[in-house]
């Protein structure tokens, strides 16, 4: 692949990982394991409320192919192929959730030094085409997404979006939900490793006049801990401890509290990642 800029959805990833990424009020048990022939087998188990739910997936991995089979507890099959290069500079990707026989999707994404693109469709009789580009260098990108419904004949979104990326620090700015909306992030590096970092975030919502400002942050208390914080001006608080108890496997704690709220009373969720 090419060493141009990222994907449209690459623009403000980064915020939006440090602020929502790995923060849950579920229970959560993943165990993996890894087979010599290359195929790696992962099961799920999470409980939210008095709901539990689960998936086995299976993923396997020959030469520029990639395959990704999961089948969860509502008996949906949802199959992934994942092809790179088989035309240059590109990478293929199809799924399908069964027996959703119109649930079927086709992506193709086109790398460049200086640009990158892509297509996306349903493989239905009216699908909805998305398309993205994005132009530029990996320190500076300008980008742009539309989706078309053929049945309506309308658009049903348009984004677009910049972002400026440094050895130290990045920011976006996207403009969203059909121009509705504008969303500003900055997240600044506190280390070499970029293990540490503080980020911020302001979302406008034109048609209510709404201002939401979001900061957090991520802290590496040591090589094997990592504790994330979160507090938006609608007096939303949010913590999260994450420890790797033995090499690739992870403990997660999270908690959230409205700090406006009269009862005050907080939501935890617990998840376990186990990999050999």
């Amino acid at each position: 692949m090419s060493k141009g800029p990222g994907l449209f959805t690459d623009i403000g990833k980064k915020a939006k990982d440090l602020l929502t990424k790995d923060y849950t009020s579920d229970r959560k048990l993943t165990v993996s394991s890894y087979s010599s022939a290359g195929v790696a087998l992962t099961s799920t188990a999470v409980k939210k409320g008095g709901l539990s739910t689960g998936d086995v997936a299976a993923l396997y991995k020959y030469k520029n192919t990639i395959i990704d089979v999961k089948l969860d507890t509502a008996s949906i099959i949802s199959t992934t192929l994942t092809f790179t290069d088989i035309i240059p500079s590109t990478k293929t990707i199809a799924s399908i959730k069964l027996p959703d026989y119109n649930s079927g999707k086709l992506e193709v994404q086109y790398f460049h030094d200086h640009a990158t693109l892509t297509t996306a469709f349903a493989l239905n009789q009216s699908p909805v085409i998305d398309v993205s580009a994005t132009v530029g260098t990996p320190s500076i990108a300008f980008g742009g997404e539309a989706g078309y419904d053929t049945t309506s004949g309308r658009f049903t979104k348009y984004t677009a979006g910049i972002s400026v990326t440094k050895a130290d620090s990045s920011a976006s700015i996207i403009l969203g939900d059909k121009g509705d909306s504008i969303k500003a992030s900055y997240v600044h590096h506190l280390d070499l490793l970029k293990k540490s970092a503080a980020v911020a975030e302001v979302t406008r919502k034109f048609s209510t006049n709404e201002n939401i400002l979001t900061v957090g942050g991520s802290f590496a208390v040591d090589p094997l801990t990592q504790v994330k914080a979160r507090l938006n001006n609608q007096g939303h608080l949010g913590a999260l401890l994450q420890h790797e108890i033995i090499p690739k496997s992870v403990l997660t704690i999270s908690g959230e509290i409205d700090t406006k709220a009269l009862d005050k009373k907080p939501r935890f969720g617990l998840g376990v990642a186990l990999k050999p």
